[in-house]
């Protein structure tokens, strides 16, 4: 019988290497899409609910219009996605990228607390309703991906 070793190099592809690199560029993908969505008008209604709700940003209401907010979240976490993947070929880039995206993930995440997610039909907590409480849930995975790339950025060797 044959046993497969998941780090050896099979094929030309070395598992261990794509797992490295898939978390970073799976959440610089995330962070890009929904970045790119954020300038719709669409995504821009969708979202209001979820930032007028937090603490932590229905102030942006008051200095942008809803399309302007939107449009500024959407250019941070482009750059924050642009950064992610320059943050490979340069050690300080990646530590301001990953931390931007630890407060970026805090921050949605956070919307599980300060919008209404709970389902009532359901008795409450902890039944999450669909939208925003389940869709939000992805958001404490790539916050704890975000830390991980922060760990790789910081041992990374300086430039």
């Amino acid at each position: 019988m044959t046993t497969l070793n998941p780090t050896a190099d099979h094929s030309g592809i070395n598992v261990s290497s794509i797992g490295q690199r898939a978390p970073l560029y799976s959440v610089a993908l995330v962070l890009l899409w929904i970045g790119a969505m954020k300038f719709t008008a669409f995504e821009a209604g969708a979202i209001e609910g979820l930032v007028a709700s937090s603490p932590l940003t229905s102030w942006l209401y008051s200095v942008f219009s809803l399309q302007g907010a939107s449009n500024l979240i959407g250019t941070i976490e482009i750059a924050i996605a642009l950064a992610l993947i320059a943050g490979q070929f340069n050690r300080t880039v990646g530590i301001i990228a990953a931390s931007g995206a630890i407060i970026t993930f805090t921050i949605t995440s956070s919307f599980l607390f300060s919008a209404p997610g709970w389902e009532a039909s359901l008795g409450g907590f902890p039944a999450l309703s669909v939208v925003p409480g389940q869709f939000l849930l992805k958001d404490l995975v790539l916050l704890a991906v975000s830390v991980s790339l922060l760990g790789q950025a910081l041992d990374r060797p300086s430039n």
